[in-house]
């Protein structure tokens, strides 16, 4: 992956609330917005801060499986809905499972590198509760290959985390492992508590730890994972806008409001065929990897991450495949406090799909949004101090059970 050939940049990003369970406001036999709901306060949020829709070229929005949960496809054509001046933009709809809002930020990046347009409006929606539980499973299990799920657990993607925790626990140390996926469960709600959209903003539970070390119930759940274990079925979506250096001129938007994208990595992999090792996110590291050699930095350079814990599991194996800690001492570099917002390098300091929620389509963008306030310093009481030698950001955004793969580097614009 080669450096990038303009200097592109993040301005203006916002989230609606993360709602689901755990929001003081979320009731399920209530009426609760809709897709077109979420995606014009997203919308509108961003065009407030950048003068305009007149300023828009381009948009993309990211929606992993609206023809499902809402029976309604054709997405791209909500973003005229938005404001009157972007009717007649091109638009494009995109997908990519859970990692279809970074995919949406990717398609942004591409369009300001190709010159085809120097601000692009990019948005990621998911609405989620609109069946029960178990149907929503099998709704988000066409995230992975089809002829699985027959022989697949009831609820496919916790099954597959749980036999990832399950090798991971059998290879290395079982104690450790739950020990590291309770304090990761920890991390994450403390996090959320400080940021006011997050859907576990309202979670006044005293001990967390105790809940992330509650006993997994195979009969009623899933073999090595617990509820907590989980993210969250969450209603919401984010946005934020991609600019040139024109484009930062034409929004009036000065560089100390801005992020500069230093690059990223994209990989994939074959959704038909189960993971070479179960303990190792191998696409994850592909991915990461590549962001670091465009970005031209190093994993010791990074001040925080928001990464793709859609199971507490896969943050601890995240830690691995960045490089922070080696193979099977993931769990030990979370258990020593390295990944707390006080540690050596935060991650998910607003509560990550653990905490802040997880509307599939939208996470991508949401994690983006949220290195945008950490590096400018508009995270409010979620706002972590970056060190010096660290003043880099990185996100990783997952589709499925490790395939589609997107991570970008960021730091604050100069």
């Amino acid at each position: 992956m080669t450096k990038l050939r303009r200097k592109i940049y993040m301005v203006a990003g916002y989230n609606t609330i993360s709602m689901g369970t755990g929001r003081k406001e979320f009731n399920p036999k209530k009426e609760r917005p809709g897709l077109e709901e979420y995606i014009r306060e997203a919308g509108q949020a961003v065009l407030k801060q950048i003068g305009g829709a007149k300023n828009v070229d381009e948009g993309v929005i990211g929606n992993f499986i609206a023809s499902r949960f809402n029976r309604q496809a054709n997405m791209a054509g909500f973003i005229p809905y938005i404001d009157e001046g972007l009717r007649y933009i091109p638009c494009t709809r995109v997908e990519g499972a859970c990692g279809t809002g970074a995919l949406a930020l990717a398609a942004g990046i591409k369009s300001i590198l190709a010159e085809t347009a120097e601000v692009v409006l990019v948005l990621g929606v998911e609405v989620q509760n609109t069946v029960k539980a178990i149907y929503g499973a099998d709704i988000l299990a066409a995230a992975g290959w089809a002829k699985e799920r027959k022989t697949g657990h009831a609820y496919f993607f916790p099954g597959k985390f749980s036999d990832r925790s399950k090798a991971y626990a059998e290879r290395f140390d079982r104690e450790k492992t739950r020990a590291a996926m309770a304090k990761w469960f920890t991390n994450a709600i403390e996090n959320a508590r400080l940021c006011p959209t997050a859907q576990e903003f309202h979670n006044t539970t005293k001990d967390l730890q105790a809940c992330g070390l509650v006993t997994p119930n195979p009969k009623g759940f899933v073999d090595s994972l617990n509820v907590f274990d989980c993210s969250k079925v969450s209603d919401g979506a984010s946005s934020i806008a991609i600019v040139s250096e024109e484009g930062l001129r034409r929004c009036g938007i000065d560089k100390k409001d801005a992020v500069e994208v230093m690059g990223f990595g994209m990989a994939e992999d074959d959704i038909t065929k189960p993971p070479t090792d179960p303990t190792v996110l191998s696409t994850t590291k592909v991915a990461v990897k590549k962001a670091f050699e465009s970005a031209g930095v190093t994993k010791d350079q990074i001040g925080t991450v928001e990464c793709h814990d859609c199971f507490t599991i896969a943050g601890v194996m995240a830690t691995e495949a960045i490089g922070f800690a080696e193979h099977g001492k993931g769990i030990d570099f979370v258990l020593e406090g390295n990944t707390s917002r006080t540690g050596m390098v935060p991650f998910n300091t607003t509560g990550g799909l653990i905490g802040w929620g997880h509307p599939t389509g939208a996470t991508g963008v949401h994690q983006a949004v949220t290195i945008w306030e950490q590096l400018t310093g508009k995270a409010g009481d979620a706002q972590i101090t970056m060190k010096p030698e660290r003043p880099y950001g990185l996100t990783i955004n997952m589709g499925g059970d490790d395939k589609t793969l997107v991570s970008i580097v960021y730091k604050k614009a100069e």
